[in-house]
């Protein structure tokens, strides 16, 4: 049994899209290209990979365990390319990492900075995502490593402890609730809410809470990043509710004060998440355990 590396990236783009022609346009070949080397696949395999539909395709069950191989096969020639590219050029290495606003703005960038002066010939390829997306890329073998935080679910992946990084809210200085020890989420509802934009994990996580508490809560202002959250509370237009790490720096240069959320899910424990059972490069593993260490 043989496998051509450009089947295999041609069957991903097909099942990425649900459908022969988009994923034949991805690859730069043909419909009709596309379709024989799917049938002279799937004859070389013994199996059905694909239900042709009139709408597009859907995968078999042995497509589905054709696509979680595929992709792991892909992302191991990636990491020969890398490698070797990155050492022709001087570079002696590459690691790709997800991460969520959570640890990029908190603990993250210390770690990383740490680590790099260790291993000065290395380069890290480092995205923002939410934590539910870093999971699925995770899965599907588009990074190496992820940091996430959150009840997301984690089957299949090998966890290991990062950092805690609790929610606070951020009130001007001398506001009513500055200096309190600290406060429930519920008691924020009365007031204008100041949050990241549409998208991001905070302004979709806090909705849905209020919500469960038969309450409502619509941001006043939404803007792009904690700073900008923290420049507004400080004129007084609201407050917010960001991670502790952020509010603390800001607190620094900015008249704002931080009040504890006592709600138990403030707490946010960063998680590092590759996955389970597949071999990762000797310096993604040392990363792992620099990050891990870190704590």
């Amino acid at each position: 049994m043989q496998f051509d590396l450009l089947d295999l990236r041609l069957f991903i783009f097909i099942a990425e899209a649900s459908n022969l022609r988009r994923g034949a346009e991805r690859a730069c070949i043909s419909a009709a290209a596309a379709s024989t080397r799917i049938k002279q696949l799937e004859d070389s395999l013994g199996a059905k990979m694909l239900y042709r539909k009139p709408q597009g395709v859907e995968l078999t069950p042995a497509g589905e365990a054709l696509l979680q191989h595929a992709r792991r096969v892909l992302q191991q020639v990636e990491h020969l390319k890398c490698d070797l590219r990155d050492f022709a050029s001087g570079v002696k290495g590459h690691v790709r990492l997800l991460a969520n606003t959570t640890s990029i703005t908190g603990a993250l960038p210390g770690a990383l900075a740490s680590f790099l002066a260790r291993y000065p010939d290395v380069s890290i390829d480092l995205q923002e995502r939410l934590s539910q997306q870093i999971v699925l890329a995770i899965k599907e073998s588009h990074a190496d490593i992820g940091i996430i935080a959150g009840n997301v679910d984690t089957d299949g992946l090998e966890v290991h402890d990062f950092a805690v990084d609790d929610l606070v809210v951020v009130v001007p200085a001398g506001h009513r609730l500055a200096g309190q020890a600290g406060m429930r989420f519920v008691d924020t509802l009365d007031l204008p809410h100041i949050s990241l934009p549409e998208g991001s994990a905070i302004a979709g996580f806090l909705p849905p809470l209020a919500r469960a508490m038969g309450r409502s809560l619509s941001f006043r202002i939404q803007v792009s990043s904690f700073e900008s959250i923290c420049l507004l509370v400080e004129a007084g237009v609201g407050i917010g509710i960001i991670s502790r790490s952020s509010a603390l720096r800001h607190a620094m240069t900015m008249q704002i004060a931080l009040v504890p959320l006592t709600d138990e899910w403030a707490r946010r424990e960063l998680k590092i998440v590759n996955l389970a059972g597949i071999p990762l490069p000797r310096l993604a593993q040392d990363l792992i355990r620099h990050l891990a260490g870190v704590s």
